[in-house]
């Protein structure tokens, strides 16, 4: 089974321990357990989403918002630039 760590237990993604597949377990572990069916092929190292999220919604990481989410996103997807829109270092929302 897939392994994947969750690093603050207000985190709604978790980084996978290794490449795995669609279809296929995968066990949360860290500071949330559980298990999710991955519902999308992710590398190695990549985020999946493990908590249904709606469009906009803030996605955490270490307990700390890394972006919002471009689209809605199911539980066991892959969570990456496709569809989260990043809320650092955004020059573009900084006002004039």
């Amino acid at each position: 089974m897939h392994r994947a760590i969750v690093l603050n237990p207000a985190d709604n993604v978790a980084t996978l321990l290794d490449a795995g597949a669609a279809g296929e377990p995968c066990a949360l572990e860290g500071e949330r357990q559980g298990r999710l069916v991955l519902l999308q092929d992710v590398p190695f190292g990549h985020k999946i989403c493990i908590a249904d999220t709606v469009a906009g919604e803030t996605i955490l990481k270490y307990g700390q918002v890394i972006g919002r989410a471009s689209c809605a996103v199911r539980a066991g997807e892959h969570m990456h630039v496709h569809n989260i829109e990043s809320a650092r270092a955004r020059g573009d929302l900084q006002k004039g």
